[in-house]
């Protein structure tokens, strides 16, 4: 029993060891346009941002994976009006990275935890979050560059589950994003 405890402990160093010298990681803040699809008429794409931290775990030359924990604003607002939607979430995308020299291509699924929604028209605003689900699930495509210790990426985030909290309604959140980066760690 010893034997295998002693084994297995050993072989979980060498791995741990093998893929720390791949690890590396930092912070990232952008721009995102922001925008709700399906059963919301009359609603149009509108700036907001993204801020947090991203860790990148590399298997190769070529393929890494990059889980990242967002501030996430989103939303929507009035088509031709002053009327906005806010809405807040923590958002975890887990990208896969395929690099070609110092461009990549990412893929992969983003869970989204809420934390606001407010509406906001006419100079009042009002809590919506109780007409929200708490969570929301996405899937992003998109392109980055790594520059030494600096990183850029562009990338949308389409909507795959519905937020609304009543059945007869059907809304989706929908995210373009432009990230900078910059490397705290790691190679």
């Amino acid at each position: 029993m010893k034997k295998i405890l002693l084994t297995l402990s050993m072989t979980a160093l060498v791995i741990s060891g093998a893929i720390a010298q791949e690890i590396s990681g930092g912070a990232k803040a952008g721009l995102n346009i922001a925008n709700m699809t399906g059963d919301i008429p009359g609603v149009t794409s509108k700036a907001s941002f993204h801020l947090g931290g991203y860790v990148n775990i590399g298997f190769s030359d070529v393929l890494s994976l990059q889980p990242e924990l967002l501030y996430n604003a989103m939303g929507a607002k009035e088509d031709g009006g002053d009327g906005k939607i806010n809405s807040a979430y923590i958002s975890v995308p887990v990208m896969v990275l395929y690099s070609f020299g110092v461009v990549n291509v990412q893929a992969g699924p983003q869970f989204g935890f809420l934390l606001s929604a407010k509406v906001k028209a006419d100079g009042d605003e009002q809590d919506i979050k109780d007409q929200y689900k708490g969570t929301d699930f996405g899937f992003n495509l998109g392109l980055g560059a790594d520059f030494g210790k600096f990183n850029a990426a562009a990338r949308y985030c389409i909507g795959l589950s519905n937020i609304a909290d009543a059945s007869d309604i059907d809304v989706k959140n929908s995210v373009i994003q432009f990230s900078l980066g910059v490397k705290l760690f790691g190679e």
